[in-house]
């Protein structure tokens, strides 16, 4: 009997799966992958922000001083930390990315040592920069 002869659910059955999530196991270089899609989708929030605080310094001193209110305040430092973790984390994605994209450090041990250049850059930069802006004020 062909394959053409069979009922379509019988195709069906007979169609390899597709791997998926719940196949793979996580691994580092998997989860730095969607992590960099979340920074980005996550600097497009801290930029409308960004955003919101240039538009208020050009408007008045009230606006400006309700922005700085904002951003002085606990949450408005968490949401900048983590927008600068963010923007960090992503950086360095980009770039183990653009490296991958040539065809290098695509074996291991080389790939995993980049996707932890990207988790421990990120954090390390992020709290550097923090320091810094802290010891500067």
């Amino acid at each position: 009997m062909a394959d053409t002869d069979m009922s379509p659910a019988a195709q069906e059955a007979r169609r390899p799966l597709s791997p998926h999530l719940g196949i793979y196991k996580p691994m580092l270089t998997m989860m730095m992958s969607i992590i960099h899609r979340i920074t980005g989708a996550g600097l497009y929030l801290g930029t409308l922000l960004l955003a919101w605080w240039l538009i208020a310094a050009a408007t008045g001193p009230e606006a400006f001083a309700t922005a700085n209110w904002f951003l002085g305040s606990i949450i408005g430092r968490l949401i900048l930390f983590g927008f600068t973790w963010a923007l960090f984390t992503h950086m360095i994605g980009g770039i183990r990315h653009m490296i991958q994209d040539t065809g290098r450090a695509m074996e291991h041990p080389q790939r995993e040592i980049l996707a932890q250049l990207a988790l421990w850059g990120g954090i390390i930069l992020t709290i550097l920069v923090w320091i810094i802006a802290y010891a500067v004020r």
